[in-house]
């Protein structure tokens, strides 16, 4: 693919900065580049100089770099320009590109898209990418980089060599029953791997879960009677004033909510309404919402008065951390019932020891960010779908034509993964995640 455009943008982020990137791509840059600094630098190799506009005009003083396609990101002719990070020096600059006939400012992501479409990339290495860029813990960044090397085009290309070879004894059967070299039930042979491929299928896009912690967060909700030290506890383990506290109940009447980073897993701390017999509408919302968002989390920080516990029903079928809170007005005594962690927020006592359990109860998924799971709800669903039409194609009742029709949908559905075919439909949604310059 050749676009007929050249493209571009301010890649290095947010002005003013030390360094400025321009980046540019496209079959104009050679002659844009030997305009505004007078030669093409030597194939990806940085030179000092001065860059000008179209009138002469000096605009800045940097370095020029110039990656020749198909050897560049994009696939075409690429070039950057390093300026000085400035406001007003790359406002000019950029200024100055735009008066040149046939460049135009790059949309969000197009640079990606461009590389996609010159097959430098696949639709799941963009999409690996793009999580990369928008990573902001240890694990969340690991996830991506792995998952940018390609490893999910070879596992499902591997899937389907599996079912081409499959269609092709079925079709060996079908066209040349005749033929003394092509035994009549040859076909008979390519069920049982037909069967494991979709059970490894199946259990591969029930890996789901995992990625998504890993890329949108482990969620733990607070949960407990009005005054146990629910907002206390948020705020000091956010070590900020995130939630009004008071000696009142019912303070929270709705949830809150503050992202951490602990041992490199993206942890969703959710503070919640005390649950006891509502005061008014107001509140009975709140406990409601409360007791939804402890049903869908990861795990439950069941919070408790150490001093004064106060019991209540309906705990979710969740995983429990019982922390007893108040442990300074124990004054030395044990506390009536047994706790996985006992702490006070007013003397810090036993948060470290929190911490570490929820750091114990993110590693299971931390060591997960190495492996190949699939990490788009796209993925999931064409999996899915895959595994649905191999099941078809596994009922002896179907005719042999048939079945060798649901192996080529489902050879089809795990093409659609990785961008090989059919994903015009999905390219807007997909790169529009991306930042202007990437």
């Amino acid at each position: 693919m050749q676009a007929r455009e050249t493209i571009f943008a301010l890649s290095s982020g947010t002005l003013p900065s030390g360094v400025a990137v321009v980046r540019l791509s496209g079959p104009d840059t050679r002659q844009v580049l030997e305009a505004m600094t007078g030669a093409l630098p030597p194939p990806r190799r940085a030179r000092l100089g001065a860059i000008r506009d179209q009138a002469g005009a000096l605009l800045d003083r940097g370095l020029c770099l110039f990656f020749p396609g198909p050897a560049s990101f994009t696939g075409e002719d690429c070039a950057e320009l390093h300026l000085h990070g400035g406001r007003a020096v790359v406002q000019a600059v950029l200024g100055a590109l735009s008066a040149f006939p046939g460049l135009r400012a790059a949309e969000a992501g197009e640079f990606t898209r461009r590389a996609f479409l010159n097959g430098k990339l696949d639709l799941t290495g963009a999409e690996a990418l793009s999580d990369l860029i928008a990573a902001e813990t240890e694990a969340q960044r690991r996830f991506a980089l792995a998952n940018s090397d390609a490893r999910h085009r070879r596992l499902y290309a591997g899937w389907r060599q599996t079912l081409i070879h499959a269609r092709a004894m079925i079709e060996a059967e079908l066209d040349f029953a005749d033929e003394s070299d092509v035994p009549g039930s040859v076909a008979a042979t390519v069920w049982p791997q037909v069967e494991k491929l979709r059970d490894d299928i199946l259990s591969h896009a029930g890996a789901y879960r995992d990625a998504e912690i890993i890329r949108e967060g482990f969620r733990v909700v607070i949960l407990g009677a009005p005054n146990a030290g629910k907002s206390s506890l948020l705020n000091a383990l956010a070590r900020r004033d995130v939630a009004i506290v008071t000696d009142e109940p019912g303070t929270t009447r709705d949830v809150l909510e503050v992202h951490m980073d602990i041992g490199g897993m993206k942890v969703i701390l959710t503070d919640t309404a005390g649950i006891r017999e509502a005061q008014g509408r107001v509140e009975a919302i709140g406990i409601e919402r409360s007791l939804q968002r402890a049903e869908d989390a990861d795990l439950v920080l069941l919070l408790e008065d150490a001093a004064s516990p106060v019991t209540f029903g309906g705990l979710p079928r969740r995983p429990v951390i019982r922390v007893g809170s108040k442990s300074d007005l124990l004054a030395g005594r044990p506390p009536a019932r047994r706790y996985d962690c006992l702490l006070s927020t007013l003397t810090g006592d036993g948060l470290e020891a929190l911490t570490d359990l929820l750091r114990e109860a993110t590693s299971a998924h931390m060591a997960r960010a190495g492996d190949t799971l699939p990490f788009r709800a796209r993925h999931v669903a064409l999996l899915q779908e895959a595994a649905m039409t191999l099941e078809e194609a596994l009922r002896e009742s179907e005719a042999l034509e048939l079945r060798a029709e649901h192996l080529r949908l489902a050879s089809d559905a795990l093409a659609r993964i990785s961008g090989e075919i059919d994903v015009d439909d999905l390219l807007d949604t997909i790169f529009s995640t991306f930042c202007i310059g990437k």
